[in-house]
């Protein structure tokens, strides 16, 4: 079983990348995350490997943390969710942002990538939440946070904040995650004028 390549980038191709190891090239099929985060053609790279095998192929997916392979793997458990799907989401939502989403049950989020529609976006987070934990990219004071804005039973001054923080633009994974530093050190009964521009300069460090 292929865990990991360490090779010479070939060629790209729309989903896929040639990784050259000795003279032997491996097809890997990526997000388009992790082909953007590649190297140039004749530099290095590595990427670690799942590999899929079926009657009639063998196919190798690959990523550029080892976070992205655990979430592609806990993705495809959920009925519904193929190696397409899977990546097609890991395209457009980072390991932080998949657990943020499934922590607050963001179906919004999830349905952002091509393939998930609403239906299955509830499904997603419905059946992960719990899961999450084990290989979220999240400390402790984010979920916290997090599963507390989920659950509405974060303090209005700081549910306030991270709204405005989204409405600047930053994802709600980032919102959450800058909050959640502050609230550490200023408590969480700051004005929520001060929560905001706190969380501003801490998304700018």
């Amino acid at each position: 079983m292929i865990g990991k390549l360490k090779g010479m980038v070939d060629s790209f191709g729309d989903d896929w990348v040639l990784i050259d190891c000795g003279g032997v090239c491996y097809e890997v099929h990526c997000s388009s995350r992790t082909l953007q985060s590649l190297p140039r053609v004749g530099e290095a790279a590595v990427v670690f490997i799942e590999t899929i095998l079926r009657e009639d192929l063998i196919r190798l997916f690959g990523f550029a943390t080892e976070a992205e392979k655990s979430w592609f793997l806990l993705l495809t458990t959920v009925q519904g969710v193929g190696a397409r799907v899977a990546l097609s989401i890991l395209s457009v939502l980072t390991p932080a942002e998949l657990s943020s989403a499934v922590a607050l049950q963001d179906k919004a989020m999830v349905g952002r990538a091509n393939g998930v529609g609403p239906k299955l976006a509830v499904r997603i987070v419905t059946e992960l939440k719990g899961k999450v934990p084990a290989i979220g990219a999240i400390d402790a004071g984010t979920l916290g946070l997090q599963t507390a804005l989920g659950e509405g039973v974060a303090k209005s001054n700081v549910a306030d904040a991270v709204s405005a923080l989204t409405n600047l633009g930053y994802s709600s994974a980032q919102a959450s995650a800058a909050l959640a530093r502050v609230v550490a050190k200023e408590g969480e009964d700051a004005a929520t004028e001060k929560l905001i521009r706190l969380g501003l300069r801490e998304l700018s460090t």
